[in-house]
């Protein structure tokens, strides 16, 4: 089979261009395949409309996001060349926003003949075809000219840890009352309700712990991390410490302070950050601030109206009836708009500046969606004044430049709130690609994101096939029906050895998918060497030391290689070559260099014509002119 990589566009389509002037680079620079601008930029489009459509009049359509008033601005003609007629507008970003700092816009081209409009429609906030009716609209979002992202996180990758599940330290430790231990680190499974959702007590632990991350830090580096992200650390009841206690201590099961003091400097010396996990939308019932059961000295907010920390929350009918997140008694939510509260975690002395300043390199904000922006403004004021180079990255599961949560539009990436998301969408996308050959549905969310989110949100978004709240990749790669399984049964299951060794080949193929787009991969630990598990709590089984498998290890390293010795996958420029069915291809360059990374998910091999002579930097294979694409695999083609 011979693919074609370069696609060319629909004789009978307007082609879109767009031109983007900035203070600092009057001479323009094309900005087609993006969305995102700095707000003091200048942007002209031109669009090209093949004359045989008879076009009479074009004009852009825009509305700014929350008002029902539409503006109208005319494309002016310019002139016709070879059967085309070139129509422009040019538009003050500035002006757009009213003098505002950013912006959310929702634009369409209405195109006039004689007797009928025809409208544009996008699949991915860059294509556009022709409609006789308005439908998807485009996105225009303008972010603040200051917004800069952390350079240090593109170049490498996150190491995604489990804390209790990854390795005991020899360190000290100490247990809280109510703490059991699971010593079958082996075998062991963590605890389980009957059925998905039933209340589990939580309270038995593997024993993994910070000095246990400390001891196998030259395996993470050998790995190509540069961050290491860490499941929550502050002292709490349960073993997966999203119900914080205190946010002022480190669990004693987990090193305590000392532990954590520890990795920091140890992860330093080989250029890893730490970043911590931020669980601020609610705590623990079992907490200092709560304090339920009355496990902490002083009065909490359940035990009397006059404690410090009663407004805190939100009592409907004192003291049992609170409320929660997603209705969890365990878990009442906390009242940021209390001032003091907000300022606790938020504020120039709170707890997000607080642990910046004691060395770990920024936050992963858990449940981003229940944060106001408030909050989020002031959290990020608070810890970038305690370091310009931290990073503030949410738990976002849709595309965050213009979700909607909770009936209110949010503003995440314009330059006042985080630095980067999860890419939930990706992971999705990924898995489908490779599951059902659906290159269109991998090509469409790879351009929308790109063109929907600042280029420097782009070069840092955390792209992610596993984590603590999935199920395994090489579960869901081995296409093994666990969604209808139920506990008992996935609390044992594993693939078996035909469905074990075509899942490896396949995450195989989606790993490199993830290590080359645009963003910063993280990799859940354990994915790296096979670990199998169903939906939570079975995908945060304890790490199988001395039974993993090698072969995949290493070519987790190996990528891990690529991306570091590549300057291109350092932030540089992104574009897709071609898709089909069970296949995409896509390039990255910066500074003169070029990588060509092809994937095919069939079953049959590929080949396509590529200029040139090239060697794949996975396998080290040659190809002049022509490259053969084995099924289930994928190439990463740098020029020689």
């Amino acid at each position: 089979m011979l693919i074609k990589i370069d696609q060319q566009i629909c004789p009978g389509t307007p082609v879109v261009e767009k031109t983007l002037y900035l203070p600092d680079c009057p001479e323009g620079v094309d900005v087609s395949h993006l969305g995102a601008y700095r707000v003091s930029g200048r942007l002209v489009f031109s669009v090209r409309i093949p004359r045989r459509l008879g076009i009479v009049r074009a004009l852009i359509r825009i509305q700014k996001d929350g008002s029902f008033k539409r503006k109208d601005i005319e494309l002016e003609f310019c002139g016709s060349f070879f059967g085309l007629d070139t129509y422009s507008a040019p538009i003050s970003l500035r002006r757009l926003c009213g003098g505002e700092e950013d912006g959310l816009f929702f634009y369409e081209f209405l195109f006039f003949r004689e007797k009928e409009i025809l409208w544009s429609d996008t699949p991915n906030n860059v294509d556009l075809r022709l409609v006789s009716c308005s439908k998807n609209r485009f996105r225009l979002i303008c972010y603040r000219d200051d917004f800069k992202t952390p350079e240090w996180l593109g170049s490498k990758i996150i190491y995604h840890i489990y804390v209790d599940r990854f390795r005991r330290g020899a360190g000290r430790v100490s247990l809280r009352p109510g703490t059991v231990i699971d010593e079958d680190w082996e075998s062991g499974v963590p605890q389980y309700g009957e059925r998905p959702g039933d209340e589990v007590e939580n309270n038995v632990f593997f024993g993994g712990n910070l000095w246990g991350i400390i001891e196998k830090l030259d395996y993470i580096a050998s790995l190509g991390a540069g961050a290491i992200y860490l499941s929550p650390i502050f002292e709490a009841y349960s073993n997966h410490k999203y119900d914080t206690g205190d946010y002022e201590t480190v669990d004693g099961l987990f090193g305590g302070d000392e532990a954590l003091d520890r990795l920091i400097e140890e992860a330093k010396g080989r250029g890893i950050k730490i970043i911590l996990d931020g669980v601020f939308n609610h705590t623990g019932d079992d907490s200092k601030y709560f304090n339920k059961y009355g496990r902490y000295p002083g009065p909490g907010a359940y035990q009397s109206k006059n404690s410090p920390y009663y407004d805190w929350y939100f009592f409907k009918d004192y003291p049992d009836s609170y409320l929660c997140w997603w209705d969890i008694v365990r878990l009442p939510k906390l009242n940021h708009e209390n001032d003091e509260c907000r300022a606790y975690f938020a504020g120039p002395g709170g707890i997000g500046a607080k642990y910046v300043r004691r060395g770990v390199g920024g936050w992963r904000l858990d449940v981003v969606d229940e944060l106001s922006d408030r909050f989020l403004e002031d959290f990020r004021q608070s810890v970038r004044n305690a370091s310009q180079e931290a990073v503030i990255i949410g738990e976002v599961w849709e595309r965050a430049s213009d979700k909607v949560s909770y009936g209110r539009r949010r503003k995440y990436l314009r330059g006042a709130q985080l630095d980067s998301v999860m890419n939930y969408p990706l992971r999705n996308a990924i898995i489908d690609f490779v599951l059902y050959r659906d290159g269109k549905m991998l090509y469409n969310i790879l351009t929308d994101i790109y063109s929907s989110y600042p280029r420097c949100v782009c070069n840092i978004l955390m792209n992610l096939l596993g984590t603590h709240d999935t199920e395994r990749i090489l579960t869901v790669l081995g296409d093994s029906g666990t969604d209808s399984m139920k506990n008992e049964k996935l609390a044992t299951f594993r693939l078996d050895l035909q469905k074990y060794t075509l899942a490896v080949r396949r995450l195989k193929l989606a790993s490199t998918l993830q290590y080359t787009v645009y963003g910063t991969p993280s990799l859940f630990y354990g994915d790296e060497v096979g670990i199998e598990g169903g939906r939570d709590p079975f995908c945060r089984m304890p790490y199988p030391w001395g039974r993993e498998d090698a072969e995949l290890l290493a070519h987790y390293r190996r990528l891990g290689e690529v991306r570091a010795g590549e300057q291109v996958f350092h932030g540089g420029d992104f574009e897709i070559l071609g898709y089909g069915e069970g296949f995409i291809a896509y390039e990255r360059r910066r500074g003169g260099e070029r990588v060509v990374v092809a994937a095919n998910s069939g079953d049959a091999g590929l080949s396509f014509r590529l200029p040139g002579r090239q060697v794949d930097l996975l396998a080290g294979r040659e190809f002049c002119g022509r490259v053969a694409l084995g099924p289930i695999s994928a190439v990463i083609l740098k020029d020689i």
